[in-house]
């Protein structure tokens, strides 16, 4: 079976290696998928530089995983929503009904599920 490589934004990425979007994004790599990276704190990680400002020029994204919570994803749902992405994981920690819904309705879809766990179970 061909695997489907899927364009990420990590949103909520982080040069920390103790955290889940640093993990993610290498195992996204890793499997061949390309991957943009938006962030608190610039930076760069397997040659992908993290921004710290929303990109107009990302686009074709199939999929967001999200390693923000809820408090701070307020100020990305317009964001969010004109990147208009296949999906939005939310990964553990991260659920948010109330965009959750604003998705759906826009005809998003929304995963309450785990990067890591999907991609090492060949389920991303």
């Amino acid at each position: 079976m061909k695997q489907t490589l899927k364009t990420t934004l990590i949103l909520g990425a982080s040069t920390n290696e103790e955290r889940y979007s640093y993990k993610a994004l290498y195992k996204l790599r890793a499997a061949n998928h390309p991957v943009y990276a938006l962030g608190f704190r610039e930076g760069a990680l397997a040659g992908i530089s993290i921004h710290t400002e929303h990109q107009v020029s990302w686009n074709d994204i199939d999929t967001v995983t999200l390693y923000l919570g809820p408090a701070r994803q307020e100020s990305y749902y317009d964001y969010l929503l004109t990147l208009k992405p296949r999906r939005i994981i939310f990964n553990p920690g991260t659920e948010n009904v109330e965009f959750e819904k604003r998705l759906r309705d826009a005809g998003i879809e929304t995963e309450q599920s785990c990067t890591l766990v999907l991609l090492a179970t060949n389920q991303y």
